[in-house]
């Protein structure tokens, strides 16, 4: 069939059932996300069917399939709850500026693709990847402990009210911070305080009590220090609900991967809940209706509150870029096609830009989702798009029907999905694996799980760096050949070199780059020359390459050797490493361009021509 708007509509019936079956997949994920994230349901909704949408139709990847995923919402969390606490535990008041980073990550992924980064992000580390996936999973099976066993801190009020004192001094502490900011304050007065003292009102303390409770559970190490209350005021119900739905999850798979188990164990278990009429905790209500743009994110947005999330930007926009390129690899393979990189970064970055306008978490290439789209039937980027449809068309009826969904359902979800994003090769590879990849895979998914995934992944890479530096200059050191004088062997043009000349010329051999892995040991040649040498041969003849450290280690073995006043005779000096040292002026301040030879046999003639025998044998 023809081409429309170059969308490939001859596997239309494939690219339907693939995108349907995909998007029935996504639904409960997308809802699970969105709980996580600490935005609700319906942003984890709205970015899986905007991301779907516009990734497939600006994308590189026929057959992906984009959306919230674990990795970008375990960030997003973050994003959320440190922006959240710093407006009083108000997420309307937060909103604004958490889009609008959400909306940076889309545009710097959009950068990425235009810059043609695209290729290059195949080059991350796998102990930096397998660390954080794996801290991924931990961050989310702990995190999704409290609402599986129905324990929410923020309604613990014998909890909360333990933070009061702390949260009157916060309150004070802002109205102090407001008028310092308005001169208002004076070290000798404080009348305008006073004034504003009734602001101290029992529901403001009430509220930055709850706001003060969550951010002290939030996290790995929030959840896990109150675990022990947690589950002295476990909810069987809600644990009944969580478990029920592992074990659906997990159980129907053994009996067809037909259908979605996610999806199966969402509606049994909610439709049972609702049935019985017992009492559960839902979700948050999903508006129905198309989403509105959210505006106010452009209006009420100020610099200085996203100022410190700009690198979560950043790092947001490079994990949706891996995330979402290693699906294409996944999806190259099953299809037997090549996806565009950097077409996929700028598609990506077009979704999640869209998504976050509207109010939607971003995400990336979703992997199962990309294998059940491809399993299913879908060959062209029509799927993704249908996929995207389909969760509007859910969405739009049966938004209140979904809002009875219980929160432990999504906890339940959460928890397979932790346990099946961690990196098991990864960890079952690590007694045989080196130990320098081990030590950056651990220091990763402590580092990822107990305090911060950006400074994970940071910190990950530069160890890495290092680590593949120092492994890459010893073995180039290996191939550079800088002998000491006892291990010297003449190559074979030299077999005729005046052996009445061996006191007043040595020769120097230099073999592979000479960079900064090499330098200690070629500054070892001025301590080989014998002290009846009053010229130094350095043949380069082998050596293709010097960096900014080899060349500075030359320029100080060149300047005490002019100093002592010993000529120095270049030999076959190569492209590069001349172009170097004539950026520096060693040619022609240290060694003028007479005494630089393309050969040894002018080099010899030179010598012959004028080095005399000073000490002749009798």
């Amino acid at each position: 069939m023809k081409k429309l708007f170059d969308l490939d509509f001859s596997h239309f019936k494939g690219d339907l059932f693939g995108g349907i079956t995909a998007g029935i997949v996504a639904l409960p994920l997308a809802l699970a996300f969105g709980v996580q994230s600490g935005l609700g349901p319906s942003a984890g909704l709205y970015g899986a069917m905007f991301i779907a949408f516009f990734a497939a139709l600006f994308g590189g990847t026929n057959t992906q399939i984009s959306g919230p995923t674990a990795p970008m919402t375990a960030v997003s969390m973050l994003i959320v709850a440190g922006m959240v606490a710093a407006n009083d535990g108000d997420v309307a008041k937060a909103l604004p500026s958490i889009l609008v980073v959400f909306l940076l990550a889309g545009l710097i992924q959009i950068g990425l693709g235009v810059a043609g980064i695209g290729k290059y992000i195949k080059y991350i580390p796998y102990p930096v990847v397998s660390g954080f996936m794996t801290a991924i999973g931990v961050i989310i099976l702990v995190t999704q402990i409290l609402p599986a066993i129905g324990y929410y801190p923020k309604e613990d009020i014998e909890y909360v009210n333990q933070f009061k004192p702390q949260a009157k001094e916060v309150i004070l502490e802002n109205i102090l911070k407001e008028e310092a900011g308005e001169e208002i304050l004076l070290i000798r007065h404080f009348e305008e305080t006073i004034k504003r003292a009734p602001e101290i009102s029992t529901i403001a303390i009430e509220k930055e009590s709850k706001t003060l409770a969550g951010a002290a559970t939030s996290g790995v190490i929030g959840a896990l220090k109150i675990l022990p209350r947690a589950i002295q005021n476990i909810k069987w119900l809600e644990l009944l609900i969580a478990l029920s739905t592992i074990i659906i999850i997990y159980g129907f798979k053994r009996i067809t991967t037909a259908v979605p188990s996610t999806l199966v164990a969402l509606f049994l278990v909610s439709v049972v809940c609702v049935i019985a009429k017992v009492d559960y905790y839902p979700i948050e209500e999903i508006p129905s209706g198309f989403p509105l743009p959210q505006l106010s994110m452009f209006s009420d947005m100020t610099f200085s509150s996203i100022q410190p999330y700009i690198v979560t930007a950043f790092l947001l926009s490079l994990l949706g870029a891996i995330d979402s390129l290693l699906t294409s690899i996944v999806a190259d393979n099953m299809t037997k096609t090549k996806h565009k990189p950097n077409k996929e970064l700028i598609g990506q970055g077009i979704g999640n830009s869209i998504a976050a306008i509207f109010g939607g978490l971003p995400g990336a290439g979703a992997t199962i989702r990309t294998v059940v789209n491809i399993n299913a039937g879908g060959k062209t980027r029509i799927s993704g798009m249908i996929a995207g449809i389909l969760l509007l068309v859910v969405l739009l009826l049966l938004g209140p029907i979904a809002s009875k969904i219980p929160a432990a359902v999504l906890a339940g979800i959460l928890i397979t999905v932790g346990i099946g994003v961690m990196d098991y090769k990864g960890i079952k590879a690590i007694p045989h694996m080196p130990k320098e990849e081990v030590a950056i895979m651990l220091t990763v998914l402590v580092i990822a799980s107990f305090y911060d995934l950006i400074a994970a992944v940071g910190i990950g890479l530069v160890i890495a760096s290092l680590i593949f530096m120092k492994k890459i200059g010893d073995l180039t050191a290996k191939e550079s050949d800088v002998k000491s004088l006892i291990e010297e062997v003449e190559w074979d043009d030299e077999k005729r070199f005046p052996k009445n000349l061996k006191e007043e010329v040595f020769i120097k051999h230099i073999e592979g780059p000479l960079f900064f892995g090499s330098t200690s040991d070629f500054q070892q040649i001025a301590m080989q020359i014998p002290e009846t040498a009053s010229n130094v041969v350095i043949r380069m003849d082998r050596v293709p390459y010097m960096d900014q450290s080899g060349l500075y280690a030359m320029e100080d073995i060149l300047v005490d050797l002019a100093a002592a006043g010993t000529k120095i005779l270049l030999c076959k000096l190569r492209e590069q490493p001349r172009y170097m040292m004539e950026k520096i002026d060693i040619i022609p301040d240290l060694i003028p361009k007479d005494q630089i030879f393309d050969n040894f046999d002018d080099c010899l003639n030179w010598i012959k021509e004028n080095v005399k025998d000073e000490y002749p044998k009798d």
